[in-house]
């Protein structure tokens, strides 16, 4: 007899943004929860999609420009794997001197 199989779960992630992200979501954080298939693994690529389904178009031509920590840390390839509960925070480019 074989191992009841799991039922697909989901993975809750803080999203907080920053300056213009956060002009352009509307909000400064929210919690985006992604289904994690079983076997799989959700990723940052997988949390940011569901981010901009959350929004309109405003938030979408804003994230292509975006750099993004997981839980305080640079995301280089969004490929990563994210666990449930993390942090990810969307900073666009800033201008200053």
């Amino acid at each position: 007899m074989s191992a009841p199989a799991e039922h697909v779960g989901t993975v809750a992630v803080r999203v907080r943004y920053f300056a213009g992200a956060r002009a352009a979501a509307g909000v400064p954080e929210e919690t985006v929860r992604v289904a994690k298939p079983d076997g799989q693994v959700v990723t940052a690529a997988d949390v940011i999609a569901a981010a901009q389904q959350l929004h309109d178009e405003k938030l979408a031509r804003v994230l292509p420009a975006c750099s993004f920590l997981l839980d305080g840390v640079a995301v280089r390839d969004r490929g990563v794997t994210v666990p449930d509960g993390a942090d990810l925070d969307v900073l666009p480019p800033f201008a200053g001197g």
